[in-house]
């Protein structure tokens, strides 16, 4: 053990186990990943606003309440269509030669993943309202308000977006502009989506799935529905609001509305399959049905809770009629 007393050989040893670890422990892998792993064939570049977007975002440390990672558990199929994979990140690159930031996976979800959030909440005015304060449209957030993304004048200049706060929440009086910085981050929310796999046999399955109440009911020898309140909560209530009001300016009222209220649902299902493009008065609705591959049982959950809360009060609509409209829908937008 005489190098014990040589520096300089004690150092090299040192070193040199240093070099030999960091080759099998980080470098081989790295580049054996790099290797094996290509980006789906369906997956999208970022523009160049969302990745301006993307840089605030971690300026901003949203990763510290966001995830992107979707695991392969049942509990988390409500944030995308499918488990993870390494391809999903395959196509990230370093931010420079100084900083790595190729992944945002994060470790905790105070706030809901976002890995596929571009596809559960496309609409830039819900996200425009959401970023300026939360509690607008969620009221129960705990997210702070982005209020230094947006500026008050008395009158927006051409070619600025005007978002539709409503006056309780606004400071002084005028519009709301959104600044450059907002509508990058908004742009690189929406182009999170997952990628759609060449092979659909390919997906991998979600585990510890637990028992639906419609396979507890029919192994009973009852018929269970779905929830149309918690279903309604999910995928409705953060724009039209718990109580059906909307936002004025931004999302419109379900509580007296005459489509809701109409005794044919043709019109209501097809807001919901296809979305509605209902500007100036309010924002333009995404797709919700299509975007969350919602079925028709579903759906006449969520028409029936619309059709019959807040005092509205109308007849309710039957799962073979959900079915029978959405495939002339569907007929419709084919010619």
């Amino acid at each position: 053990m005489y190098f014990f007393d040589n520096p300089t050989k004690l150092f090299g040893i040192a070193l040199g186990l240093f070099l030999v670890l960091t080759a099998f422990v980080a470098i081989m892998p790295a580049m054996t990943n790099q290797r094996n792993n290509a980006p789906l064939p369906g997956s999208v570049q970022l523009s160049e606003e969302a990745q301006k977007g993307k840089a605030l975002f971690i300026a901003n440390g949203c990763v510290a309440c966001h995830t992107q990672q979707v695991r392969n558990v049942a509990m988390d199929q409500v944030w995308g269509e499918r488990p993870g994979l390494p391809a999903d990140y395959a196509q990230m690159e370093r931010t420079d030669f100084w900083r790595n930031t190729a992944t945002l996976m994060g470790t905790e979800r105070t706030g809901p993943d976002l890995t596929s959030v571009g596809t559960r909440q496309p609409s830039k005015e819900w996200n425009l309202v959401h970023l300026f304060n939360p509690r607008i449209v969620v009221k129960e957030s705990v997210m702070p308000a982005y209020r230094w993304l947006f500026d008050t004048k008395p009158e927006a200049a051409a070619g600025e977006t005007v978002v539709s706060i409503p006056d309780s929440f606004k400071r002084s009086k005028g519009v709301v502009v959104a600044k450059p910085e907002a509508l990058q981050l908004v742009a690189y929310l929406q182009s999170l989506k997952q990628a759609k796999l060449p092979n659909p046999s390919d997906v991998p399955a979600f585990l510890y799935e637990k028992q639906s109440a419609a396979q507890t009911g029919s192994a009973t020898g009852q018929s269970t529905l779905p929830n149309g309140q918690a279903l309604y909560a999910t995928h409705c209530q953060a724009c039209h609001q718990e109580n059906g009001e909307g936002l004025k300016g931004a999302f419109p009222p379900l509580k007296g509305s005459r489509i809701v209220l109409d005794p044919n649902p043709k019109m209501m299902l097809a807001i919901i399959l296809k979305g509605y493009d209902a500007r100036p008065e309010f924002g333009v609705m995404p797709a919700v049905g299509t975007n969350a591959n919602l079925k028709p049982e579903e759906i006449q959950a969520i028409i029936n809770h619309e059709r019959t809360s807040w005092g509205n009060n109308t007849t309710k609509v039957t799962a073979a009629e959900v079915t029978r409209l959405m495939e002339a829908i569907k007929g419709d937008s084919t010619q």
